[in-house]
């Protein structure tokens, strides 16, 4: 695509989700089918989960593709999607929503985890965005960045000291990011789940977290969704640079 082509606005709009095979990834994906996006669904390795994901979207009437690598792989990222923008065009908008942990008290944590966690979770959002960014731009149609961040990125946490790191780091990065891209009408905003129902917490006691949480419950994926699904929407098309909770009041 020429640096000044652009993009028929009512071509169909499609939107990267990375980690978008299971838990609060899964519920972003279907949230922004339902709400007319095509989605590609990115994934590392569990191509089952991530093509029934990929059959719910469709099951909605939309399009799904998908897009196996890893975003702490930073050549496997830039083959991939500028691969992938070649062949389908830029995307209106991504989700920056892959990541992990590896938990553990300060004094014991392991060098290579600490890379790990960091790479993974901070590094992914130069791998993923700055090679999907200027096709954004060239395109001319506006778009939409999430970031998922996390309540440890605002407030810390014990034995999270590399998630934390990581998801403050991206919590910086993301308003940068949107300023300079505020003229391009592209938003650029962090989402910052609590305690949520998903794969992340299996084998915690769930009552004692629960009683930490003044909503007296952990939040549910599709509550987190419905936050991304708003931020892409027409009605938050003033807003950018801004980190928005969904955590049932821990903060």
């Amino acid at each position: 695509m020429s640096p000044r082509a652009t993009v028929d606005p009512n071509a169909p709009r499609r939107v990267l989700v990375t980690g978008g095979s299971r838990g609060i990834g899964r519920a972003i994906c279907l949230a922004l089918a339902a709400d007319g996006f095509d989605i590609a669904i990115n994934f590392r390795a569990n191509h089952a989960a991530a093509a029934a994901v990929a059959a719910e979207v469709e099951a909605t009437g939309r399009v799904a593709s998908l897009l196996p690598f890893d975003v702490g792989d930073r050549a496997a990222c830039a083959e991939a999607l500028v691969g992938d923008i070649a062949a389908n065009g830029p995307y209106f908008g991504v989700v920056c929503n892959a990541g992990i942990r590896a938990d553990a008290a300060f004094p014991t944590i392991k060098g290579e985890d600490w890379d790990r966690v960091l790479r993974t979770n901070l590094d992914a959002f130069y791998n993923v965005l700055q090679p999907v960014s200027m096709p954004m731009i060239r395109a001319r149609r506006g778009g939409r960045i999430a970031v998922m961040t996390s309540l440890a990125g605002l407030a810390g946490n014990r034995g999270q000291t590399s998630y934390a790191a990581s998801k403050a780091g991206l919590i910086g990065a993301a308003k940068s990011l949107a300023q300079e891209l505020a003229k391009r009408k592209i938003t650029v905003n962090c989402v910052a789940p609590g305690l949520i129902e998903t794969e992340m917490i299996e084998g915690a006691a769930v009552e004692g977290l629960a009683a930490m949480i003044p909503m007296r419950r952990l939040g549910k994926p599709q509550e987190v969704a419905a936050v991304v699904s708003f931020l892409f929407s027409e009605g938050a098309a003033y807003i950018t640079g801004e980190t928005i909770s969904v955590n049932g009041g821990m903060l």
